[in-house]
């Protein structure tokens, strides 16, 4: 039986919960599995990790500090941004909102200025993890240049119509 290693090919059902409040922040039940390519970046370091050599029909819980998911939370990462900015957007406390930098959440507004947080909503925070293991399967070589699983869950290169990755020239 193939084991979660560097190169593997996995699909996984979890839920992810904050271990203080046990809220759910995150899950794939009554959704596909998870498919992800081992290895490569695409998981949040501690989850693949705490994975390795894991089997079909393993269950694994584990809890992952701040620093082995999100990271920290960077006090760098909050900016004061005119409203002005926003164009025609009146800007809301819990708006996700996406920039040149990526997406960002508002935290305050006034009356000249919001706050933008670019930190990753999770950052500096604790996450359990419960994880089942449904499939594992050995990479194959274009999977590992392309540098993601393709396939049900991965992408599907077979419809063109439709772009699943990005724009690094493997479709």
């Amino acid at each position: 039986m193939t084991k979660i290693e560097k190169n593997t090919v996995a699909r996984v059902h979890y839920t992810g919960t904050l271990p203080d409040s046990g809220e759910i922040f995150d899950s794939s039940v009554d959704r596909d599995p998870l498919t992800f390519l081992v290895g490569h970046g695409q998981m949040i370091p501690g989850f693949e990790r705490e994975l390795m050599g894991a089997e079909v029909g393993d269950k694994v819980e584990f809890t992952l500090s701040a620093e082995d998911a999100y990271g920290p939370h960077n006090p760098d990462a909050i900016q004061k941004v005119p409203i002005a900015m926003f164009g025609g957007i009146t800007p809301e406390v819990g708006m996700t909102l996406m920039s040149d930098l990526g997406p960002f959440r508002i935290t305050e507004v006034g009356a000249e200025e919001a706050t933008a947080d670019f930190n990753h909503a999770l950052a500096g925070k604790s996450l359990t993890f419960n994880v089942e293991v449904v499939e594992v399967r050995p990479a194959e070589e274009n999977e590992i240049l392309h540098g993601h699983a393709h396939g049900p869950g991965g992408v599907m290169h077979d419809e063109p119509a439709q772009k699943q990755c990005n724009d690094d020239g493997c479709c």
